[in-house]
């Protein structure tokens, strides 16, 4: 990153990582309109997907499985919708944001006001060495490994391999791990948050296997949920871990030096930007 910047016609000095908040608090606000239309371009075609699948399990296994995938897309996007949510940036409005995230949550398998506490935890200590576990795909120095025993770094290894992180882990994450509020056990909030969201998704895959039996959720509710979790969990992991990220121990840590230097800018096929 340079230490200046073309902005409004002049080329300021910028000294810290906290002069960007300022340089960026006018894009910070979000517009209404576009939010709308972006909500409405992407419920509209999962929806139409779930109901082509549907009715293609009268055509061919294989093309419900494929509309299944490309589904999972709009799945992923709804979960970013529903991140946008939480951090208060799709909508002005607090009430409708957190509203529109929990219905979104019963989609994206997560519970809202969960996943934004958690969340949060995360961006109040992401790049912190001395502040890890809630929120974060778990990473140690070279040198807290060496001291790990044999078992503990297998361990370590095995949870870090592609197979477990990118193809059991989301699962996990996703159909197991969400259902209960880990890490804010004590809070009755969290439960009810919890339980809720799976009593909303208990419900639906109720509906679906009354009318479908348990084809629909085979073939289309798993493949579109596990695809759309697997490229999540993909983004996530290379926001943060790439050659160069910031790490820091707690009393050097600051939350600005950690967003701008800890996050990575992904550039995603022409494609995929949507």
């Amino acid at each position: 990153m340079s230490d200046q910047t073309e902005f409004a016609g002049h080329t300021p000095e910028i000294d810290s990582a906290k002069d960007w908040i300022k340089i960026l608090a006018k894009y910070r606000e979000p517009n209404p309109v576009r939010s709308a239309f972006e909500l409405a371009v992407t419920v509209g075609p999962f929806v139409v997907l779930w109901a082509l699948a549907w009715w293609s399990m009268g055509v061919s296994y294989w093309l419900t499985l494929l509309i299944s995938s490309i589904n999972g897309a709009f799945l992923l996007r709804l979960f970013i919708i529903q991140h946008d949510c939480g951090h208060g940036s799709f909508f002005n409005n607090r009430t409708l944001s957190d509203w529109l995230g929990r219905v979104l949550g019963v989609l994206t398998l997560t519970p809202y006001d969960v996943w934004r506490r958690t969340h949060s935890i995360h961006h109040s200590a992401s790049g912190n060495l001395d502040q890890r576990g809630i929120g974060d795909v778990h990473t140690i120095t070279v040198e807290e490994y060496r001291d790990l025993s044999a078992w503990g770094r297998w361990m370590y290894r095995l949870y870090r391999n592609p197979i477990v992180l990118f193809g059991l882990g989301p699962g996990w994450l996703f159909l197991v791990q969400n259902r209960v509020p880990l890490g804010l056990m004590a809070s009755t909030r969290y439960w009810i948050s919890a339980m809720a969201t799976n009593f909303a998704i208990f419900a639906a895959l109720g509906v679906i296997i009354y009318f479908g039996g348990l084809a629909p959720v085979v073939l289309i509710f798993l493949p579109t949920t596990l695809l759309a979790a697997t490229a999540g969990m993909w983004l996530f992991y290379v926001q943060h871990q790439f050659e160069e990220t910031h790490w820091s121990r707690g009393e050097d840590w600051q939350v600005h030096n950690a967003a701008l230097h800890g996050s990575s800018f992904y550039v995603m096929p022409k494609v995929l930007q949507w």
